[in-house]
């Protein structure tokens, strides 16, 4: 039957008259050869059969066919989902910004929520416990004093090099402490410890949520009544506003230390000269200006971090994804909202 393609179907209706619960037999002793047309009927009947609550008795079948058709479900697998078909050019945009809108918006009430928390905070009336506010202070604080340190001192002793060789050429090596002074305290300190916050302390926060989701311990607290917003994410968040601006600071004087003994080292510039030099070349509203960039540029990064921890999934996996989606979020928004604020400072004049 196999062979010729002639393989009978049996009907879906042909076990209606047999009794629920009945058991069906076969008589094969005067079966010699068969295929696996054969087998194919029998799964037909097995099936109608199960459908119907009716039993197949296998026993009197050859070994041979009783083991090719325990091998077959009962039932038949479930036909796969239909593949989604791709939206239009311009339907995917809509959808995507819409998408994107949706989650500003959700961060932003996240961020409003954490603002209430933190007057309730000043008030003894939060459910946020100071010692995670303590223990987050310390992780993103002194614990990254190191790394800080070591990319500021670096990018500073980078920008005096190239302006040095550059400047040499005009006799104005002086210079080159107004180039780093203004370039770190302006954008390169606030920026590139707002990028190094968002890689170690912004993942940290994403991995540490997201696993507390995998663990169901997200659900226990909303089960408790006690909201996320106030005990989880308002110390996540206070820890980076706090600590970022002083790391700005820092940033900026190792910096400056970085471009000091660059210059000292290839051009004829005396300490008290540079010193001199890099003092009169900016005010104190860049200062007040990129203090206040970072304390943007930890609550961005805080609450995003939060964020993507709070939607992420609940396997090993998504940990590892919802860390990375945090770093690449929190440098990639870093850089625009310092777009921004270069907008602004051209429009205020600073």
């Amino acid at each position: 039957m196999a062979r010729t393609g002639n393989i009978p179907s049996f009907p879906g209706n042909g076990l209606d008259s047999a009794p629920a619960g009945s058991t069906l037999a076969f008589d094969t002793r005067a079966t010699t050869r068969w295929d696996t047309g054969l087998i194919a009927f029998l799964w037909d009947v097995k099936r109608v059969g199960h459908d119907r609550h009716i039993t197949l008795d296998t026993q009197s079948l050859p070994a041979p066919m009783r083991q090719l058709l325990d091998l077959l479900p009962d039932v038949p697998a479930d036909k796969p989902a239909p593949r989604k078909k791709r939206l239009p050019f311009l339907e995917t945009i809509g959808t995507h910004t819409l998408d994107g809108l949706t989650e500003i918006g959700t961060v932003a009430g996240l961020g409003a929520m954490t603002v209430k928390g933190g007057f309730l905070a000043l008030t003894g009336r939060s459910r946020m416990r100071f010692v995670d506010l303590l223990t987050d202070t310390t992780n993103a604080g002194p614990y990254a004093l190191l790394i800080v340190g070591i990319v500021n001192f670096l990018v500073g002793a980078i920008l005096a090099f190239v302006g040095a060789v550059e400047l040499q050429k005009f006799a104005a090596g002086i210079y080159v402490a107004s180039l780093v002074g203004i370039a770190m305290v302006r954008e390169m300190a606030a920026v590139m410890t707002a990028i190094i916050m968002a890689g170690r302390t912004g993942g940290s926060y994403a991995a540490r949520i997201s696993t507390m989701q995998g663990n169901e311990e997200i659900d226990a607290l909303n089960v408790f009544g006690i909201p996320t917003s106030t005990y989880l994410i308002l110390p996540a968040v206070l820890s980076l506003v706090i600590t970022m601006p002083f790391l700005y600071l820092y940033g900026c004087l190792v910096g400056m230390l970085g471009g000091f003994v660059v210059a000292i080292s290839m051009l004829d510039i005396t300490a008290a000269g540079y010193f001199h030099q890099t003092v009169t070349s900016f005010g104190i509203g860049q200062f007040i200006f990129a203090f206040i960039k970072s304390i943007v540029f930890g609550a961005f990064i805080g609450l995003t971090s939060c964020r993507i921890g709070l939607k992420a999934g609940r396997s090993a996996a998504d940990v590892g994804i919802a860390a990375t989606r945090a770093v690449v979020v929190g440098i990639v928004g870093v850089i625009a909202i310092d777009a921004i604020f270069a907008v602004i400072a051209d429009v205020v004049g600073i």
